[in-house]
């Protein structure tokens, strides 16, 4: 029969490999993500009288979560 320490060993060597991967993933896209951000928005200022719905990138990627 065999050992079961080499199932375990391999298991572990997978799952680290897998881990260094993902790490190494996240280190290339980390630094490109804040490069990248700009300044915030300035939210505009509600009109006195209402009205104050626009239609923002926000709801239109709503609105195109909807669609069926």
């Amino acid at each position: 029969m065999k050992d079961d320490t080499s199932q375990v060993s391999r298991r572990r060597l997978f799952a680290g490999a897998g881990t260094v991967g993902a790490l190494a993933a996240a280190a290339t896209v980390l630094p490109s993500m804040t490069a990248s951000q700009a300044a915030p928005e300035v939210a505009k200022k509600a009109p006195a009288n209402g009205g104050g719905y626009s239609l923002s990138e926000h709801v239109k990627r709503y609105y195109k979560t909807t669609l069926v």
